[in-house]
């Protein structure tokens, strides 16, 4: 069974719901900088808020509130956790 199947982007979790990564797609650079950051599989992201247009959106990893583009986003695969 295809794992992309049962994953969504970090992108298509709602405001407040709280996001387990499971796999990161990004390559280079950006890869690297979001892993220093905290978006590794395993971490817990809270989703903030979006911008006024919905692009960027803010999310809380490791404590530290980081905005990403959908483009960096959609790259990031994992689960929305239950309430």
């Amino acid at each position: 069974m295809d794992e992309t199947n049962i994953l969504q982007h970090l992108h298509q979790a709602s405001l407040g719901e709280r996001f387990l990564i499971e796999r990161v797609d990004i390559q280079g650079e950006l890869k690297r900088r979001l892993l220093d950051l905290g978006f590794v599989p395993g971490a817990v992201i809270e989703v903030l808020k979006a911008s006024p247009l919905g692009d960027p959106i803010s999310y809380r990893v490791a404590g530290t509130v980081i905005a990403l583009r959908q483009e960096e986003s959609q790259l990031i695969w994992g689960k929305v956790m239950p309430s």
